[in-house]
């Protein structure tokens, strides 16, 4: 990080490589934060604001969402895939009737704002990122929403928008949304209760909340984690597509228009699957030590040589689960397989919760072909009988 985040003079606070990691108690900081009383600082997001009459006409045809209808108040996902239909972007987006705001993981936030940039061609459109904006993340309906609502940013006053409008991006991981699709099967989706937020709001602003009850990002990605929820910075490589990540829930529209990594994302979606898949594993708990992010994952069934399968992308600890992780693993990884995390000489077993089945994609309804070996052996017709 290149600023020392604002609250780090905070007793007990610890910092980590992304912000504040804590403040002297992840586990209760979990539990607080779960309940809407605790305001998490998040110094690993970063703004971007994009104004100008076609910015959302104009984000429309290079994403995977379908943002030209955003009224003021709404709140999605996007993501931006290169020409194979890999994801090189992740972005929430909340448009509030003059601006579309963009909250992006901070190492993310420069390459994204760059790319927009050189795509706007003869389009209306500016785009910049705010680091005079941060970004506090919080549950709905609790005592920290409304300590958030004091100081949100309130940017415009317009005849659309009269009274300006906290910029305040509702997740949107807790269904699928219009033009969504969903790969986990279950009839109760972790997610559901996922009622999370992100208010951006003045660095100027955030002395207001000295004395606020705040989490470190440990009880963040937990909490992130238990809801499956996918992250760039955490899950996201040179080969990811969204379909491996169970992405399509929230952050792509299978029936808009033409955009670049469309035709990817409908040959995999209809008629293929995706080659990895996200998936949930509990770890043994007895050692003390966890295994750090990009740890190989292999298939130990058997008596033959156990065979590298996949690796994880976030470890923690949470506070109902115990430690848990998510993991990218070959499609071809049964569900029942048993499972070890291999970093230096240690081994930790792990069991899965199936995120993306292995039958993910492959929803079209394509006609079998009758297979040419199969033709009916044609028949001569018969002999004219001679009593006839």
């Amino acid at each position: 990080m290149s600023d020392r985040p604002f609250f780090a003079d905070r007793p007990g606070a610890v910092l980590g490589d992304d912000g504040i990691a804590h403040f002297g108690d992840p586990v209760r900081e979990q539990r607080r934060l779960e309940r809407g009383e605790a305001i998490a600082p998040r110094d690993d997001r970063a703004v971007i604001e994009v104004s100008g009459p076609d910015r959302l006409s104009w984000l429309d045809s290079i994403t995977s969402q379908f943002v030209a209808n955003l009224q003021p108040g709404d709140s999605t996902e996007l993501l931006v895939l290169d020409p194979h239909g890999r994801v090189e972007h992740v972005a929430a987006v909340f448009e509030d009737g003059a601006s579309v705001w963009l909250i992006a993981d901070a190492g993310d936030a420069a390459g994204l704002a760059k790319w927009l940039t050189m795509m706007r061609f003869r389009s209306q459109v500016t785009v910049a990122v705010r680091d005079d904006l941060a970004v506090l993340g919080f549950f709905e309906h609790g005592s920290a929403e409304r300590l958030v609502a004091q100081v949100a940013h309130r940017p415009h006053a317009t005849e659309r928008v009269p009274d300006g409008m906290p910029l305040v991006w509702a997740d949107p991981w807790r269904s699928v949304t219009a033009g969504g699709w969903q790969y986990a099967a279950t009839a109760s989706h972790p997610g559901a209760d996922y009622a999370w937020v992100e208010a951006i709001v003045e660095r100027a602003a955030l002395p207001q909340l000295a004395g606020a009850e705040l989490a470190g990002l440990l009880a963040v990605e937990a909490l992130r984690v238990a809801a499956w929820r996918p992250r760039w910075a955490r899950e996201i490589d040179d080969r990811a597509i969204p379909h491996e990540y169970d992405w399509l829930r929230t952050a792509v529209h299978l029936n808009k228009g033409c955009y670049r990594g469309q035709e990817t994302v409908a040959k995999v979606h209809n008629l293929g699957h995706p080659p990895r898949r996200l998936t949930l594993l509990h770890l043994d708990g007895s050692d003390s030590v966890l295994p750090e992010p990009g740890a190989l994952v292999v298939d130990a069934t058997g008596e033959g040589e156990p065979s590298e399968v996949g690796h994880v992308t976030t470890i923690v600890r949470h506070h109902e689960l115990g430690p848990v992780a998510l993991a990218v693993l070959a499609r071809r990884v049964p569900a029942d397989a048993t499972l070890e995390i291999r970093f230096g000489e240690s081994r930790v077993a792990a069991a899965q919760e199936v995120i993306v089945p292995a039958d993910a994609g492959a929803t079209a309804e394509v006609p079998r072909l009758t297979r040419l070996s199969r033709r009916p052996v044609r028949q001569e017709p018969a002999a004219p009988d001679p009593a006839v």
